[in-house]
């Protein structure tokens, strides 16, 4: 699929090219510029929408060459058609020690537009356009209803967020029953379902309005019980294209519910963190998770994240490994008066109590800032009474629990 944008101050010139490249499929017009933009306005938008084409007026050799350079810089690989009213043999010769080998001028017969179009096709084929994404994207996939996993991915993600200050997006994406909105007592109209509907033409000037900035992490809430929408896989895809590009790191959390758009998103994530409690029914539900991603090869991405740990478990740590075929990845005190406080002020926990530094400790792991990276094999969870009873956490981390 070719996505492309025009830069043409000429109005006459952009109304004909526009016209022109209407009727033609396999092609998504993604703006047309009424100027040369400036670096920071092309930078913002090519980093936004992605294009690999660009239809270059060459009205201006000088500002055309650098907004040329810029592409080639930003997006290496980036496919250029140069436009003119007439054909100059200078400006041709410019235009092609610059490295653009595509030329076409008015009236745009379509036999020769598609020729051209064809042989764009044919190069990014060959070699697409190298432009920076993130492979960072974790989602958070509950065991079942309740389980806290929305405070998990919200901590972990506000804690990202402050490492180096690292660019971080959190997605709710539960639908059904989306808490972030309600945890941070957040008042943006925009949603998910928003952001969905829109995810095709997503730009650098409607993004801030569906998100809420918190320092360097922006959060997109699942906005009002909406049973009746339905987030298409397609529409998924195209939102995480975005995303990507914008963010060095992604926290999405999940409703359990298992949509096909939550499965598109686990299969483009890094790890899946399976947040379950010490409780029957939750490890219940957290293994007959576990072996459906497995049968939908899923399974080695699996962390478990055990939540509401008691010090003096009725279960123990041996047998809850046992039950779910998978070692804890971590685990998380049972901080009730914290998360009720923090709920009533509509803000993150005190990272300086244990479920804060827990989550802390995840997102370090998350950036590889530990020895031991999320999802590497580590010492079972029960080896680590050995080194201080009713202590554990991560490998080499003690923390009260």
């Amino acid at each position: 699929m070719l996505r492309g944008v025009i830069i043409c101050p000429n109005r006459e010139l952009r109304t004909q090219i526009e016209t022109a490249l209407e009727p033609i499929g396999g092609l998504t017009l993604l703006r047309a510029f009424d100027h040369y933009p400036t670096t920071l306005e092309l930078s913002r938008f090519l980093r936004a929408q992605g294009p690999n084409l660009v239809f270059l007026s060459v009205e201006s050799v000088t500002q055309a060459l650098a907004s040329n350079k810029e592409l080639e810089g930003c997006c290496p690989g980036i496919q250029v058609i140069a436009l003119e009213r007439a054909c100059d043999p200078q400006v041709l010769l410019e235009v092609m020690r610059a490295g653009v080998r595509e030329f076409l001028t008015p009236p745009f017969e379509r036999s020769l537009l598609m020729d051209s179009l064809r042989r764009v096709q044919e190069v990014l084929e060959k070699k697409p356009v190298a432009s920076e994404t993130s492979d960072l994207l974790y989602s958070f996939l509950p065991s079942k209803a309740g389980v806290g996993t929305s405070t998990i991915a919200l901590n972990t993600a506000v804690a990202l967020s402050k490492i180096e200050k690292t660019r971080t997006f959190l997605g709710d994406f539960d639908l059904s029953s989306g808490m972030v909105r309600f945890m941070l007592k957040l008042d943006n109209s925009y949603s998910v379902i928003d952001a969905a509907e829109r995810s095709e033409d997503i730009d650098e000037q409607f993004w801030p309005q569906l998100i809420t900035s918190m320092g360097t992490l922006d959060i997109l809430h699942a906005g009002k019980l909406n049973p009746n929408f339905r987030v298409e896989p397609g529409q998924m895809r195209n939102l995480l294209h975005f995303v990507r590009r914008n963010y060095r790191v992604i926290c999405a959390d999940l409703s359990g519910n298992l949509e096909r758009y939550s499965t598109e998103l686990m299969h483009e994530s890094k790890r899946i963190f399976l947040v379950c409690t010490p409780e029957i029914p939750s490890l219940h539900l957290a293994r007959e998770k576990y072996q459906y991603l497995q049968s939908v090869d899923l399974g080695d991405r699996v962390s478990i994240l055990l939540n509401r740990c008691q010090k003096r478990p009725v279960i123990s740590a041996a047998q809850i490994e046992s039950l779910l075929g998978l070692p804890i990845q971590m685990t998380f005190p049972n901080d009730y008066q914290g998360v009720t406080h923090a709920l009533a002020e509509g803000r993150p926990v005190d990272f300086a109590s244990e479920l804060g530094r827990q989550c802390n400790a995840l997102a370090e792991s998350m950036l590889n800032h530990k020895s031991n990276p999320v999802g590497e094999p580590k010492k079972r969870f029960i080896e680590f009474f050995s080194i201080a009873p009713g202590r554990y956490g991560l490998e080499g981390r003690k923390s009260n629990a």
